[in-house]
């Protein structure tokens, strides 16, 4: 297991098996259709790479296993173990959490100034649920849908109507209700489309903290 590990972690990382060292495996295969690995191999040979260009494959990687690996383990001190061990508990957490931030989900959790989590994957399959924010002993639903145009838009509101029974059981079961929130890509980020939502979940959330 640890050396197919090495073998498969060198090979990727200096690309020999990309598709200019191997050709278009895939496409190839397909195109060959075996009906065994010995026709395959055949097919392979005389119209992808010839077999000695397998083989240079396998002494390139081998040198760089064996002469390349080793030398740059030696320049690891450890110093930089430990620098990157505080890279990726520190700077690499962060940066994540601030992608999270920047989801749909994160931007109502700044906005609404309350905890948004993911609901159970039961939630998702009994009442189409994807976030829930708890209040007191109730719960409101968020169903999240990416949405590229006003078709697209159509179609959800068709659908919403299929789901409308999943979304009374969930107010009935939960005090709160399921809100549909429209979510489009602004270049790199995502952002909320239809804005009026947040009102409607900020009155909700204020019912349900009255009672």
């Amino acid at each position: 297991m640890a050396k197919e590990w090495i073998l498969n972690s060198v090979m990727n990382r200096f690309q020999l098996n990309f598709k200019r060292n191997v050709g278009p495996t895939s496409e190839s295969i397909r195109r060959c259709a075996p009906r065994n690995k010995e026709e395959w191999k055949k097919f392979y040979f005389a119209n992808v790479k010839n077999e000695v260009h397998i083989e240079n494959l396998g002494k390139k990687l081998y040198i760089k296993i064996t002469e390349v690996i080793p030398a740059e383990i030696e320049a690891i001190t450890e110093k930089d173990c430990i620098d990157y061990m505080f890279q990726l508990v520190i700077d690499r957490t962060f940066d994540g959490y601030m992608t999270e931030i920047e989801t749909i989900y994160g931007q109502l959790q700044q906005i609404l100034n309350v905890k948004i989590e993911p609901a159970p994957d039961r939630w998702d399959r009994l009442f189409n649920v994807d976030f829930f924010i708890r209040i007191k002993d109730s719960y409101i639903g968020l169903q999240v849908k990416p949405v590229n145009g006003t078709a697209q838009i159509t179609q959800i509101y068709k659908e919403r109507a299929l789901q409308e029974k999943t979304h009374k059981s969930f107010t009935e079961k939960h005090g709160g209700k399921v809100f549909y929130i429209f979510s489009v890509k602004d270049g790199n980020k995502k952002k909320i489309l239809n804005v009026e939502i947040i009102e409607e979940i900020k009155e909700e959330i204020n019912r349900l903290n009255m009672e």
